[in-house]
């Protein structure tokens, strides 16, 4: 058996906080299925145990998660994407998770690890935070709620500015723009992350609950429908590539019309 230092997910309490944190060092926390899936795992145990009240997802110092793992899913095509579910199958447990989850960033959040941070119910960025949406760098779509959750926290031309061009927003961009709630020190991050989940933890239980599902209904109400036009783009995605073209037209006898998506 492996030791905890080789987990991809490290989950720990303390008191009636639970804590997750993303723990692939040498890929920036890259978001893969095993990664989500223990984090799935990990969200259901907090919470079926009574004793928890709040939850903080972190990663490390340099990275809260820089997106989802390219490797993992460059030749996916669009009947692997839609007949297994990806995203939806397990990314969105956090959006179900029904206690109060404070994501602690430090360093990138980017792609993926930004659309995970913005489905936690508040961001907490140290001084060295930077976010972003750089997919259409890589030819897709943001498409675990970046098209649908950033202009909801942010606004229109914001979300359109960091989607169309990719680039980084720091942390105290973030904050003006109401994408996290605090900017802390860098080495004070957790102890403030910590504090702030002790103290919500502290309050009844229920209540925090009944809180969540009713700020959610709010912030979300139209927000499905859009997930799923979003989801269903995404998958789509993956049958625009060159490569499908090519193959068309080799099936067909004809010279490829390549459009350099």
């Amino acid at each position: 058996m492996g030791s905890e230092a080789d987990s991809l997910v490290l989950v720990h309490t303390e008191g009636r906080v639970g804590l997750i944190r993303f723990n692939r060092p040498n890929v920036y926390n890259a978001l893969n299925d095993e990664v989500m899936n223990a984090l799935a795992a990990a969200l259901d145990g907090f919470e079926a145990d009574e004793n928890i009240g709040c939850v903080v997802l972190s990663g490390s110092e340099k990275a809260f998660a820089a997106g989802a793992d390219i490797a993992e899913i460059r030749h996916m095509s669009f009947v692997e994407a839609y007949g297994s579910n990806f995203i939806t199958r397990n990314w969105e447990r956090l959006k179900t998770f029904r206690k109060p989850v404070i994501a602690a960033v430090s360093g990138v959040a980017l792609g993926g690890g930004c659309e995970v941070a913005m489905m936690c119910d508040m961001i907490f960025a140290a001084e060295n935070a930077r976010f972003g949406l750089p997919e259409i760098k890589i030819g897709t779509i943001p498409g675990a709620g970046g098209t649908q959750r950033l202009p909801r926290m942010v606004g229109k031309a914001k979300a359109m500015d960091m989607c169309f061009t990719g680039r980084y927003m720091n942390a105290q961009e973030a904050e003006r723009c109401g994408l996290v709630s605090r900017v802390v020190a860098t080495g004070s991050l957790m102890d403030e992350a910590l504090a702030t989940a002790h103290e919500i933890a502290g309050h009844s239980l229920p209540v925090l609950m009944m809180m969540k599902e009713a700020v959610s209904r709010a912030f979300e109400s139209p927000l499905n429908e859009g997930l799923l036009f979003e989801r269903r783009t995404l998958h789509a995605a993956f049958a625009l590539a060159d490569q499908k073209e090519g193959m068309a037209a080799f099936m067909e006898k004809r010279k490829p019309v390549f459009t350099n998506q």
